[in-house]
């Protein structure tokens, strides 16, 4: 299930990302999934995040 912040201040350079886990899809496999930071950061693994508007819009 993903979680949702009500109200969240803007995450400036330099600051940490809070934890969240987000509902995935692989298309290759067909299986559902999901991404928790919290896990990555365990496995000392460096994480980037991206985000757009939506498919087929300009960025």
């Amino acid at each position: 299930m993903t979680e949702q912040v009500e109200s969240a201040a803007p995450i400036q350079v330099g600051q940490a990302v809070p934890d969240f886990t987000i509902d995935t899809y692989d298309p290759k496999s067909g299986d559902f999934g999901s991404f928790a930071l919290a896990d990555q950061k365990k496995k000392g693994r460096w994480t980037i995040l991206f985000f757009y508007p939506a498919d087929f819009t300009f960025v």
